[in-house]
């Protein structure tokens, strides 16, 4: 049986392909203020450290921007409605998730997406396999700061040496250094394999069903953190 006991896991690019819904909300609140939309990949580049983030760099001028209050409150009003038009599961999340159930890890998601909208999609889709979904909130500060990871571990009653921490971005990679545990980056999210590298990043998997096996290897311990 792996050391490890509890699986920390990003959500949007990691667990859920959400990258077209969150197009389609900041170009929806891109054009209601009369600005320029966003490409897919603009927006792919945009994601990882929070909405807030997000739409300020969608937006020209960033929060210098006198309707910047308000085009980033109607991308909000408009994603928590639509945040589930094009999004699903990449392939073999649910496998995995079930997989890691049945192996009785305890699972949480740790996102920088709103809490409305993390809580939201986990209920959509990982219910029954998730025990604690946090997401950015007042109080607490966002990932890369360790700060959400602890939370999960203290609502999970989880040390930080049963934990490991699964993402798609630099922001994981730095999140997971920041909490003192290993982190496994996964080639199918919003990030390239050259800039998970160049975060530096270590162990990665091309596939979601290659973590159980990769959970139980010896070869995790000897990862610098």
């Amino acid at each position: 049986m792996s050391k490890y006991t509890t699986v920390i896991f990003d959500l949007d690019g990691t667990l859920l392909n959400t990258l077209e819904d969150l197009k389609n909300s900041v170009n929806y609140a891109l054009s209601t203020h009369q600005m320029p939309e966003r490409t897919l990949e603009e927006v792919r580049q945009f994601v990882g450290n929070g909405v807030e983030r997000l739409m300020e760099l969608a937006i020209p001028d960033g929060k210098t921007n006198p309707d910047f209050h308000d085009t980033f409150a109607d991308f909000k009003a408009h994603y928590l409605i639509h945040c589930n038009d094009t999004t699903g599961p990449y392939p073999h999340i649910m496998d995995l998730l079930k997989a890691l159930k049945e192996q009785n890890y305890k699972l949480a998601i740790v996102s920088n997406k709103y809490i409305n909208a993390t809580q939201e999609l986990n209920r959509m889709y990982f219910s029954s396999y998730v025990d604690v979904a946090i997401g950015e909130k007042t109080g607490i500060r966002k990932k890369p700061a360790p700060d959400t990871v602890l939370e999960a571990m203290r609502e999970l009653g989880s040390s930080r040496q049963e934990c490991i921490y699964v993402g798609d971005s630099d922001v994981d990679v730095a999140t997971a250094r920041n909490t003192g545990i290993p982190c496994i980056s996964v080639s199918w999210g919003f990030r390239t394999h050259e800039e998970l590298l160049a975060s530096g990043a270590t162990l990665f998997v091309s596939d979601p069903m290659e973590i159980p096996d990769l959970l139980k290897a010896d070869t995790i311990d000897t990862i610098k953190i």
